[in-house]
């Protein structure tokens, strides 16, 4: 089992930057994937960007694409969602989620089942002016 805690949100101006950290004990080099997720409030949780230690690509919602990059430091056990460009509309609790195993990034995002998965405590996210 993953423990996952996240860090790095707070407030910023339409146009700005934050970086995300998700520090996870026990990451292994290769078999785990790690995905970042939002909520709002009034609204589903969607996937925003997954990361697998077995798949070179890496997957996005189509809305962060070209703004947001996740990436991961193993050294340092922990996974950075790097967001630019920010909207009002990325406004959430932004969470880390991580599973063991052999995944398929957009797999992981889109269609695995999270219920069982590891999960951070959430850190907010506000974009306005």
């Amino acid at each position: 089992q993953l423990q996952l805690v996240e860090s790095g949100g707070g407030l910023v101006q339409p146009g700005g930057s934050l970086r995300l950290s998700c520090a996870v004990s026990g990451l292994p080099s290769d078999d785990y994937a790690i995905g970042w997720f939002r909520q709002a409030p009034g609204k589903e949780r969607e996937a925003v960007a997954c990361i697998s230690g077995n798949d070179p690509n890496t997957h996005y919602t189509d809305s962060v694409k070209g703004r947001f990059t996740i990436s991961t430091d193993n050294a340092k056990n922990t996974v950075y969602l790097q967001m630019n460009s920010l909207k009002p509309e990325d406004t959430a609790v932004y969470y880390c989620a991580g599973d063991l195993g052999i995944f398929h990034s957009g797999y992981y995002c889109n269609e695995w089942d999270l219920t069982s998965s590891s999960w951070g405590q959430g850190t907010q996210v506000t974009v306005s002016s």
